[in-house]
């Protein structure tokens, strides 16, 4: 009898201590991992109705406040731009958890930090949290901006310094209006996000980086690059053959130049003139794996640091599927087949050219402020990626800007500005008329300080857009404030 009382008191306390090390390892091992989970809204729960700072840009205007309101709750979250930075400092909400700025920075925003709750040791015993309050590197104005030349038509802008990899611009339309979301009429708030999640416009989702389309022409700056770095190709040779079609290699299937023009000549003159069949050929000459190697540099099949959650990687397809698939790689050189790229992806290309090869990461919170103005946290810009060597990025710069004094992006042209571009215009698929429309660019060339990248969506209603004239007009207008804001 004793022995089996012993043996129930091992077992039970073996029990015991199973269950002491699964109790540690949920609240200290994988605590922050628990926290983080975007399942996990107690925390978000907690904080809804507390203080909590202010999120505002890097010119002043207030993007997220906390206000008082007469009801159980007490308070209520309030975004007094409505939809325009929906997408970066996302939306607090007491029965659908939080998004964004909102929720990467929740702990500072509601004082949960111990780097800003506890300054003191009387910190410890005050009735009510210190907050702290978020800048942003977005610039009103520029933010605006690119809203307002967009419009009501489909697509995104993004805005980067490129010394710094700060976000200056990151709007997509659709959007949506966070304040309903935030609402303490659950029963509206509901409704609303069910409308928001049955939209097939998908409002919800920020495409700016976390969407993937075909880059078209744009991509052709990857390729130019590429046959720099193989040390093949140089601003005068080779100079290609003008054609109107070019047939590559294993297929009897006609590469054209868009609108059947015919056009040829050394890297400047391609570049200028977006020569599909040129650049067709330099890819299958090059080969997929400098190809590759060059997309790699550029960042893609990777997802650029950021500080918001869930980026999408932009796609090229890997060396070993060309060797058989030579036609493939001729239409993945001017940005088709499966290559796919996020506007944040093209504004990074830009950058990195602008940038001298070096593409820094991007970030959108500048800085984080306790309530007595102390600095708990602030950007620390580095870089991300070597896209290419200072030599080859300078003969790419004056490549781009040949664009626009006298290719397809004359429609940058700004009085007394250096810009340099890259058009696209990208087909959706063999079975669809519709086009994207794309514009990457940066300027002043001799000093870069402000590059970008817009894209207009295209659908079956919208029919062929060419990057020049439709997100030309848009980037130009962008690039314009941009600078006057940043001099």
């Amino acid at each position: 009898m004793n022995r089996q009382v012993r043996r129930l008191a091992v077992f039970v306390m073996i029990l015991y201590g199973l269950l002491f090390v699964q109790l540690n390892r949920v609240t200290v091992v994988s605590a922050d991992d628990l926290n983080a989970n975007p399942l996990n809204t107690r925390a978000l729960q907690r904080d809804f109705s507390r203080p909590r700072g202010v999120i505002q840009t890097a010119d002043g205007v207030l993007v997220a406040r906390t206000v008082d309101v007469p009801d159980d709750l007490e308070r209520l979250r309030e975004y007094p731009e409505g939809d325009l930075y929906a997408h970066t400092a996302g939306f607090i909400s007491l029965e659908f958890g939080a998004a964004g700025i909102e929720r990467e920075y929740n702990d500072q925003l509601s004082g949960a930090d111990r780097e800003v709750s506890l300054r003191s040791f009387s910190d410890l015993f005050l009735d009510q949290r210190r907050t702290a309050d978020v800048t942003l590197s977005l610039q009103h104005t520029v933010q605006a901006t690119a809203r307002d030349l967009l419009g009501d038509r489909k697509g995104s802008v993004v805005v980067l310094d490129p010394r710094s990899g700060a976000v200056l611009a990151m709007w997509s339309f659709p959007s949506f209006d966070p304040n309903g979301l935030s609402s303490h009429d659950l029963t509206a708030a509901g409704e609303l996000r069910r409308a928001l999640l049955d939209d097939t416009q998908r409002p919800l989702l920020a495409k700016s980086y976390r969407e993937r389309f075909s880059p078209g022409s744009t991509f052709k700056a990857v390729t130019g690059t590429a046959g720099l770095q193989s040390g093949t190709v140089t601003r005068e040779e080779p100079v290609y053959p003008v054609l109107t079609e070019y047939v590559p290699p294993q297929t009897d299937r006609p590469i054209s130049n868009f609108g059947g023009s015919s056009c040829g000549g050394n890297l400047d003159v391609v570049m200028a003139r977006s020569c599909n069949t040129s650049f067709a050929q330099m890819a299958v000459d090059l080969g997929g794996e400098q190809m590759a190697d060059t997309a790699g540099r550029f960042g893609f099949n990777q997802v650029p640091p950021f500080d918001l959650p869930d980026g999408a990687a932009s796609l090229f397809p890997p060396a070993d599927f060309f060797e058989d698939n030579q036609p493939l790689l001729a239409q993945s050189g001017i940005g088709q087949f499966d290559v796919a790229a996020t506007p944040l992806e093209m504004a990074l290309i830009a950058a990195g050219v602008a940038n001298d090869g070096v593409m820094m990461a991007p970030y959108l919170v500048e800085e984080v402020r306790d309530i007595d103005g102390r600095v708990v946290d602030s950007a620390s810009p580095g870089a991300w990626r070597s896209a290419m060597s200072l030599a080859d990025a300078q003969i790419m710069q004056a490549v781009l800007e040949g664009v626009v004094t006298s290719g397809t992006g004359t429609v940058m042209q700004i009085p007394g500005v250096q810009v340099a571009a890259k058009t696209g215009t990208a087909e959706l698929s063999a079975d669809h008329a519709g086009t994207h429309a794309w514009m990457i660019a940066f300027a002043p060339v001799e000093a870069p300080r402000v590059a970008l990248a817009v894209i207009v969506e295209g659908d079956e209603t919208t029919g062929q857009q060419s990057g020049g004239s439709v997100a030309g007009p848009i980037a130009r207008g962008v690039m314009e404030v941009a600078l006057a804001a940043n001099p």
